[in-house]
C-alpha cells in the first residue's frame, strides 16, 4: 500500500470517488492500491503531505484534463465527445490516450507523470532506469540488434512507456563517451563488433564526387568576377514559355 501520495493524487482520488468510480477503479488512476484509496476517502492525512509542484505549460493537458479523459473513457465516450468537453483538438486526446496505454490501459496520474518527465530539461537518458537497462543488456548478450530490442520492448511492455527506447538511444549509450547507462564492453555484442561507429554513405562508403574541386580552390578571377563566365546567371521566362537569360549583372 502506498502512503506517500501527493496532495494532487489525494485530491484526484476524492474527485473520482465523488464522480462515482469504485475504489478498485480509482486505485490505478492515482497510482496506489484500493486500500490506500479507502484510507484517503475515510480520513484526512495526519501528517504533512507534499505537493507535486509541477504545472504544465499553457495549452498543455493538466491533471484535471486527464481526469476528464479518464471519466470519459470509463463512460465509453468517443474521443470527439471528450475533446469537445475539454475544448481540445480530437487529435490531442487520441494521441494522449494512445501514448499512455490506450483505452483499456490509460491511467491519469501515470500519464501526468510521463508528461512531466517529457517536459523536464535537460532530459535524462531513458536507459538510466535500471529495469530498462537490465532488459536491454540481457538481449544484447543474446546478440539481438538495437532495432530488434527497440521493437520487442513495445511488444513486451505495451502499457509502460518508460520501458521503451529507440535503437538510436541504445547506439548512443554504447558508443558515445560519457554515457554510463550501458557498459561500453557491450558494444562487442553488436553484430558488427566494432568499438565505435563508422559513418557511411548510402552504398556503405564515404561519398565523394570524382575530380571534385573545392570552392576554396577556385581561381582568383572567380572571386573578382573579372570573367563573364563566372557571373551569376539570372533566368527570365518569356510569355511564350521560352527562357531568356545570359550573364547577369550581379
Amino acid at each position: 500500500m502506498r502512503t506517500h501520495l501527493t496532495v494532487e493524487q489525494r485530491r484526484l482520488a476524492l474527485r473520482l470517488r465523488a464522480r462515482g468510480l469504485s475504489l478498485r477503479e480509482i486505485g490505478p488512476q492515482v497510482g496506489c492500491s484500493h486500500q490506500g484509496v479507502a484510507l484517503i476517502v475515510r480520513q484526512a492525512s495526519r501528517r504533512p503531505v507534499r505537493a507535486d509542484g509541477w504545472v504544465p505549460g499553457p495549452g498543455r493537458l493538466t491533471l484535471a484534463d486527464r481526469e476528464e479523459i479518464t471519466l470519459g473513457l470509463h463512460a465509453g465516450e468517443s474521443f470527439t465527445v471528450i475533446a469537445g468537453r475539454l475544448g481540445k483538438a480530437v487529435s490531442t486526446v487520441s494521441r494522449e490516450v494512445a501514448a499512455n496505454g490506450g483505452r483499456e490501459g490509460y491511467r491519469a496520474w501515470r500519464a501526468h507523470q510521463r508528461a512531466r518527465g517529457q517536459a523536464r530539461r535537460p532530459k535524462g537518458c531513458k536507459l538510466a532506469r535500471p529495469e530498462l537497462a537490465a532488459q536491454v543488456t540481457s538481449w544484447l548478450h543474446e546478440w539481438w540488434s538495437p532495432v530488434q530490442i527497440s521493437r520487442r520492448l513495445r511488444i513486451e511492455y505495451p502499457h509502460d512507456p518508460m520501458m521503451r527506447v529507440s535503437h538510436e538511444t541504445i547506439y548512443q549509450a554504447l558508443y558515445v563517451q560519457g554515457r554510463g547507462e550501458l557498459r561500453r564492453e557491450l558494444a562487442r555484442c553488436l553484430r558488427t563488433g566494432r568499438a565505435k561507429r563508422r559513418p557511411r554513405g548510402r552504398d556503405g562508403r564515404s561519398v565523394r564526387i570524382k575530380d571534385m574541386v573545392m570552392i576554396s580552390d577556385r581561381p582568383a578571377e572567380a572571386d573578382a568576377r573579372a570573367v563573364p563566365g563566372h557571373w551569376e546567371s539570372q533566368c527570365c521566362c518569356q510569355a511564350a514559355g521560352a527562357s531568356a537569360g545570359g550573364a547577369g549583372s550581379r
